[in-house]
Order: C-alpha cells, then structure tokens, then sequence
C-alpha cells in the first residue's frame, strides 16, 4: 500500500462512492476525516507488529475541516418555536418535541425520561437516565456529564401535556392487554415499545416535512431553546446551568453562534 493508494480512496470517498445511503455524490469532508483516521491507526498497528515498515496514510494530507455542521444548525425563534408547537400538536412525537423544547433536553435524555422522574406532587422532573443508539437502544441510568443529572420544576405546560399522556397510555394498555409492553418510559409507540433513536429522528423529519416546516436537526430543538434564552434576557451562567453544561466554553460558543447568525 502505497501514499497514493490512500489518496486514490480518500478521492473515491469523496466523489464516488462509500455511501451507503445510494445517494449520489460522495461522503462529507468530516465522514473521509474519520475513516482515514481509522486507515491510520489501523497501518500504525501492522507498523508495530512488522508487516509493513512506513505507514503510508500519514503522508497524504486529510480533507480541510469544514463549518458545514455550523451552517446546518438551526436556532428557533420563540415564535418560530411556537408554531412547530401548534403543527405538531397532533402528532405522536408531539409531546416530546414539547417537553424537548421547553427543558432543552439532548436527544437521548428525552428518550430517558422515565415515570419515575417525575414528582406531580413536589412539581419536579429530573433527568437522570439516558437512551443512546441507532437501530438498538442502550439504556444507561446516567447522563453525559454529572452538570447534565438536572432537577427542573415541572412547568403548568408540561404537567398537563403529561398527565394527558399518562391517561392516554393507560387507555392503550387497557385495550392492548397482553399486547403492550409494560415499561417506565414516558415517550413511546402506541403498544408501549419505547421510541428507538433513529426512528425517533426519521419522525421528526418526516413531521417537519408534512407541516412545511424548515428541515433541522432533533438536536437544533435544544440550541434553540438557548436561543430563546437569550431573547428573553437570561444571563449566561443561567443558561449554562439549565442546558447542563458542564462547561461554560460550550454555553459560549452557543452565544456565539447565535450571534454570528443574527449578523
């Protein structure tokens, strides 16, 4: 294997093939960045172990990083915000697209959200367990960081939205029977089989199509509640506190964004 070898499949990642979605065109600069990064450690472990005497995929130069992740990235506007509300009122995933917004919630901690985390009497909902994957859920009673295990008070808005949910779920357990999958989880099909991550994006996508409404990431749902955030004053140590960062940097380049946008 030669530099050029490497080069030659670095081209053909970019312009003609290795998807593995059929569409045309090839992968992005950040998708070939990441293989190559594999391709390296993996020709580093022969040169160890004497198969080969050079690795031949440092000397080719990886593709420039880009700020397409940065231009892709959606901050709401409440008002905005509040019209995906109304359009998705009477959708299935509605409810967690409420409960995402309002609380800023990562993917995977909405997934989480468990019953049992939820305090109706003392008011509270606390986030404390995580679902991950793609086809295959992983279930962790952890959170990304220990600024990520929150306690918010449980807003007018969103008790209602759950109580509702909560009785509509008793509804479909009762004329399932044995067909429902008895579990803790609050956001979930109609037979009670928890949402998966990458079904959960694939609604989410196909909602906002139906509705008209611009194409966005589920994770934009929680940039955009900072957003909002900053619209109405709040400081950003409060911000930072309520996204649960573990890390004011990461609040900050939120800031940032935002303001680079409104420029």
């Amino acid at each position: 294997i030669t530099p050029r070898h490497i080069l030659d499949y670095m081209n053909y990642l970019s312009h003609d093939g290795g998807r593995k979605d059929y569409k045309v065109g090839g992968q992005s600069a950040l998708s070939v960045r990441k293989i190559i990064g594999v391709l390296r450690q993996v020709l580093d472990y022969a040169v160890l172990h004497g198969d080969i005497k050079f690795n031949p995929a440092l000397q080719v130069p990886l593709p420039k990083k880009t700020n397409k992740k940065d231009e892709r990235q959606v901050f709401l506007t409440a008002e905005d915000a509040q019209k995906m509300l109304d359009a998705f009122r009477n959708e299935e995933i509605g409810p967690m697209v409420y409960t995402t917004l309002y609380y800023s919630l990562r993917r995977s901690e909405a997934l989480g959200l468990r019953w049992q985390a939820v305090d109706f009497d003392a008011n509270t909902i606390t986030i404390n367990h995580t679902v991950v994957g793609g086809s295959h859920i992983v279930a962790k009673d952890s959170t990304k960081s220990y600024c990520s295990r929150r306690t918010y008070e449980l807003l007018p808005d969103v008790k209602d939205l759950l109580l509702k949910l909560k009785d509509q779920q008793e509804d479909y357990k009762h004329r399932l029977g044995t067909g429902y999958h008895n579990n803790d989880y609050i956001f979930k099909n109609p037979n009670g089989v928890p949402y998966r991550p990458d079904s959960l994006t694939r609604s989410f996508k196909r909602a906002l199509e139906r509705h008209g409404l611009p194409q966005m990431r589920y994770h934009d749902l929680r940039h955009s509640t900072a957003s909002i955030l900053v619209d109405k004053g709040w400081d950003i140590n409060d911000i930072k506190e309520w996204l649960g960062h573990s890390d004011i940097s990461t609040t900050a380049n939120i800031y940032a964004h935002i303001s680079h946008r409104r420029k």
